[in-house]
């Protein structure tokens, strides 16, 4: 069978193309060893599952532990202990029953009791006296049980590791999910479940990230394809692809599958840019699961500010903050907080501006293209201002994220420039008050920044920011779009035009 691309559950290495599941992480193995209880924790489609059930099989293939994986997704919707304990023991025992261990019709075969507080503690306890050697056990989707469920699952646990030498028990455990263990107490509901003096969380020595692949790794991950195929690979394009997913997994893999769809012709940089349009415009379940998270009022409160480059709004120790990264949706870079990754900042957008887009094609012609193919910014830009002032009031009263409507409308406005050939490049610039906007079209480039007013000192604030970008972008026309939210002041007063020239560049000052 074809090896090919894998988007769905975790690869195998007889089926998919795939990075070395053991080098993702190097941390396991020594943790293991140490006989430690730890996290293992990344966003959703990053490989987690993958790895741990390669860190199973080379455990029981190196004969120093037993390993088994065991999934406890199923228990997910079962927060009252007495039904969530008895199907986890269940989940336990079908993992078992389809491992390599030893002895399998033994594990809790004398538990007699119907406690659900020491089931698992006793039916581990037992086991692991008749085995000779240490068990070690990955659970997996930890952080999706709930209430009950979790506390008392998690207090057998920590019963059984620190009663360790004495009695015994499980070696080492893996808590594997999207959440650090920090996070797990947002599964409970407020003030029904509380963690007591003796909390569960506190044998958690480490908690590891599933880091996203390399350049490196990409570029052997695809080389795999050439390799089976003879389909080759311009040097640019892996770096694009990197740029472009900063290693996420599942766009590298996605990227990956849309590619070699036809395998005659060499892969280009214009082949890389439609596939990520692709399946930007696709939205397949894992873009869509990831998108739908935008609409949880913690999403909200953390990727809004990053929409507007609002000033002290984002909190980076917030566990909100922690909810956003261990979902994927952003990421840390030197203290600054921004989408996790290019085509995540392409989607965040688009999905948040949707509908003003949809609802824009029957309210506002798109006329601003010129025979020589060459967009008139000023007059788009100039009807946008009517637009602003007869609908802005009903249009922001719809939005979730009603701090960054005018954003957001304003992108609205322009991707119909885009989705008749051009693209916008976007960059956040959270705590700095603006959002960089650069429309490609045509080869053209016209470069605005949006900033909203808080004072005189905005205007001035933004010529400076504006400059440096142009310089950044090689170009010497710009527009800086201002909005004005203080809805006491006339709107002529808030909608203006005025172009400033200076040191060779020339900016035009945009009021809405």
């Amino acid at each position: 069978m074809k090896k090919f691309f894998n988007t769905t559950g975790p690869c195998n290495e007889r089926l998919h193309y795939m990075v070395p599941a053991l080098q993702r992480n190097t941390q396991i193995e020594g943790l293991v060893e140490q006989g430690q209880y730890f996290v293992l924790h990344s966003a959703r489609q990053t490989g987690k599952t993958t790895v741990v059930k390669a860190y199973v099989n080379d455990l029981n293939a190196k004969g120093e532990y037993y390993a088994l994986y065991c999934s406890l997704e199923s228990a997910h919707v079962l927060g009252n202990p007495y039904q969530g304990i008895p199907e986890i023991m269940q989940l336990i025992r079908l993992a078992i029953k389809y491992s390599q261990l030893p002895f399998k019709q033994e594990f809790a075969k004398d538990i007699v009791s119907t406690s659900i507080s020491t089931q698992i503690n006793e039916a581990f306890k037992d086991y692991c006296s008749i085995l000779d050697k240490p068990l070690v056990v990955f659970f997996d989707e930890v952080d999706g049980l709930k209430d009950g469920t979790m506390i008392t699952f998690l207090r057998q646990l920590r019963d059984g590791y620190v009663n360790r030498p004495e009695m015994p028990f499980i070696h080492s455990v893996a808590l594997v999910g999207m959440k650090n263990i920090r996070d797990y107490k947002s599964s409970l509901r407020d003030g029904h479940e509380t963690l007591g003096s003796a909390s569960p969380f506190n044998i958690i020595t480490d908690a590891l990230v599933l880091r996203n692949f390399t350049l490196s790794e990409i570029k052997a991950l695809y080389l795999q394809h050439t390799l089976a195929t003879g389909q080759l690979f311009e040097d640019d394009v892996f770096n694009l692809i990197y740029q472009q997913t900063d290693g996420q997994p599942w766009l590298v893999n996605a990227i990956g599958r849309e590619l070699v769809s036809n395998n005659s012709v060499p892969i280009t940089v214009p082949l890389v840019d439609k596939a990520i349009y692709n399946i930007i415009l696709r939205r397949d379940t894992h873009v869509d699961s990831l998108l739908d998270k935008l609409k949880d009022e913690r999403v909200r409160k953390v990727i809004e500010p990053i929409l507007t480059g609002e000033k002290d709004r984002v909190f980076r120790a917030s566990d909100d903050v922690e909810y956003c990264l261990d979902l994927g949706l952003i990421k840390d870079v030197d203290g600054e907080l921004k989408p996790a990754n290019k085509i995540y900042n392409e989607l965040i957008v688009r999905a948040l501006s949707f509908d003003s887009q949809y609802s824009m094609k029957s309210l506002v012609a798109n006329v601003w293209i010129n025979k020589e193919g060459l967009i008139d910014m000023n007059g788009l830009l100039k009807a946008f201002q009517v637009f602003w002032r007869e609908n802005s009031e009903i249009w922001v009263s719809n939005y979730q994220y009603k701090e960054a409507a005018p954003h957001l409308i304003l992108q609205a406005f322009l991707q119909r420039i885009v989705n008749g050939g051009g693209r916008i490049a976007r960059e956040y610039a959270v705590n700095r008050k603006r959002l960089d906007l650069c429309l490609v079209y045509a080869e053209r480039k016209y470069v605005m920044e949006l900033k909203i007013r808080y004072g005189e000192a905005t205007i001035k604030e933004g010529l400076i920011q504006i400059g440096d970008y142009l310089d950044a972008m090689g170009e010497s026309i710009g527009w800086l779009i201002v909005f004005d939210r203080n809805a006491d002041k006339p709107w002529d007063e808030r909608i203006f035009w005025n172009t400033v020239s200076e040191n060779g560049k020339t900016v035009h000052i945009v009021g809405c």
